[in-house]
């Protein structure tokens, strides 16, 4: 079995790791969960991985089975808040009086990635869009609910029309941007997904040029967007 290498979220230096601060059944903060998505190559993901830490045992230590949980458990999700580093930090801080660790040091507390990359999911051809050299479609998908607050502060922060009503579980497209990003062209729709059950950026990019360091970018920051107004994100997937 032939081990792969995969690509991290980020190649720059701002944090890579998704945080939230998990709390107990009073509200107080219990610890923190701090996670990974592994990246193909075409920055679709390969895995995820997680480190916990909390007050009762006082060590970060692998917990994929909480990110796991965190997934489909919908009372643990209340639980848990999506946070940036600098409030994870500040949070640390409070509990036990050290500095968070860096990500480096975070990171040997995961548990071991896959030693196999997924087969890659394609449902439409590879033809890309006329004018342009490739196509791709990705879809990231989410878990939790999209309040009307965040709905708004994501047409804000996207400039995007809202063309649907949060408060009709029959309407599945809530607004629809496009960008133009030195002759690339990216669209994405916000959309219900499995009946309400999550929440889907359907994203298509148009690449002119050979790079592609755009798409990793685009699909970071997003994910950060979504995580803001408390989406947690479940996986990236590629179409096309």
């Amino acid at each position: 079995m032939t081990t792969t290498s995969f690509t991290r979220q980020t190649a720059d230096s701002s944090p890579a790791l998704h945080y939230y601060v998990v709390r107990d059944g009073a509200g107080d903060p219990e610890g923190l969960l701090a996670e990974e998505f592994l990246l193909a190559a075409d920055y679709s993901s390969a895995g995820l991985v997680s480190g916990g830490w909390s007050r009762s045992e006082g060590r970060w230590c692998d917990a994929a089975a909480t990110s796991r949980r965190l997934r489909v458990d919908a009372a643990l999700r209340e639980r848990v808040t999506p946070v940036g580093r600098t409030a994870a930090a500040a949070l640390y801080r409070d509990l036990c009086g050290a500095d968070l660790p860096n990500e480096t040091a975070l990171r040997a507390c995961f548990g071991a990635p896959p030693a196999q990359m997924p087969r890659p999911l394609r449902l439409n051809g590879s033809e890309a869009t006329s004018g342009f050299r490739e196509t791709r479609v990705y879809r990231i998908l989410f878990t939790d609910e999209l309040t009307q607050d965040g709905l708004a502060a994501l047409s804000e922060a996207w400039q995007m029309p809202i063309t649907g009503d949060l408060a009709d579980p029959e309407v599945r497209i809530l607004g629809a941007v496009r960008r133009q990003v030195s002759g690339d062209a990216f669209r994405w729709d916000l959309r219900r997904v499995a009946a309400g059950a999550a929440w889907g950026l359907d994203v298509t990019c148009d690449l002119l040029g050979d790079r592609d360091e755009a798409v990793g970018v685009l699909l970071r920051d997003l994910t950060t967007q979504m995580r803001q107004q408390g989406m947690i994100p479940v996986t990236v997937d590629r179409f096309r």
